[in-house]
């Protein structure tokens, strides 16, 4: 099949979501955009957008919304960004507040122009989060800080409840992502740190690009020897001619499948399923852990 006729697949219909027309869902637009806040609801294009701004929840995107890497998957922008804004911490900590959030999911472009990776404004984000809403949770998604296992330990040392690290595809898909091999020993490396300095781990993977079942059990046995207690599998979507195109489209059933499987593997709670992304239903997956871990 040609790389056209790939780019042109026609989606099945699990994957066709509503337009958003909840009141909610132009609330939570605008106060975003009285603060002047990203979400990588919008950066990433999102299909889950429609309903969970309806539902008065969305992703925190710090760091600018621009990229340093470039990744064939992903449709963040991409190229030189701007420094660090002062009162991005101060202002999603004001949003959350004014969305009345509980569980706050934070996350971040990639920095590699910066000296920890951006670590240091995850650890204000928090810090204002705390401050705010004393009682909310707070999960954060973050890039690898390019090794710089020092920046990674002043983020699990601010004590998220939640650390979230994606290895976002199994290892042998990584040249078809434009990403180094190397990096997704570096993205394991990423979780088992975190692990050993005491956080709840959980990573994503997309599925779609090309992989074979055997891939994906890999990834599985490595997240699992490395301890990462949570995972979230989703179907990989092309969001422009310019990113990587859509291999297979997965049914329901074989995301039920694969979550079944990720269970057997060890995994605490796994959400599997065509839209599913890192901070899908981010809430609902924490409180199932924690009624797990008392039953």
């Amino acid at each position: 099949m040609s790389s056209s006729e790939l780019q042109t697949k026609k989606k099945p219909s699990w994957l066709k979501v509503k337009f958003p027309s909840h009141q909610n869902f132009f609330q939570v637009s605008n106060l975003l955009k009285e603060h002047n806040i990203h979400t990588i609801c919008q950066s990433a294009k999102c299909p889950n957008i429609a309903e969970c701004w309806t539902h008065r929840t969305a992703t925190f995107l710090i760091l600018g919304d621009t990229c340093t890497r470039n990744c064939s998957f992903c449709a963040v922008k991409k190229g030189t960004p701007l420094p660090p804004n002062k009162e991005e911490a101060s202002r999603v900590a004001e949003a959350a507040s004014s969305m009345d959030l509980q569980y706050v999911v934070i996350t971040s472009v990639t920095r590699d122009d910066l000296s920890d990776g951006g670590a240091f404004l995850f650890v204000e984000t928090i810090e204002a989060i705390r401050q705010k809403i004393p009682a909310a949770k707070i999960e954060v998604l973050t890039p690898d800080f390019n090794g710089n296992d020092e920046a990674l330990m002043t983020v699990v040392a601010a004590q998220p409840d939640i650390f979230n690290h994606n290895v976002e595809v199994p290892e042998s898909l990584y040249p078809a992502i434009n990403r180094p091999n190397d990096n997704y020993r570096g993205s394991l490396r990423v979780l088992e740190q975190a692990k050993e300095f005491g956080a709840i781990t959980k990573s994503g993977m997309m599925i779609g690009l090309g992989e074979s079942t055997e891939d994906i059990l890999h990834a599985f046995s490595d997240l699992r020897r490395i301890g990462c207690n949570l995972l979230t599998i989703g179907q990989y979507l092309q969001s422009s001619r310019d990113n990587s195109p859509v291999i297979k489209y997965y049914s329901p059933l074989e995301f039920e499948q694969l979550k079944k499987i990720a269970l057997d593997f060890g995994f605490e709670e796994v959400e599997a399923g065509p839209l599913v992304r890192s901070s899908y239903r981010a809430h609902r997956m924490y409180t199932s852990f924690l009624e797990t871990r008392t039953h």
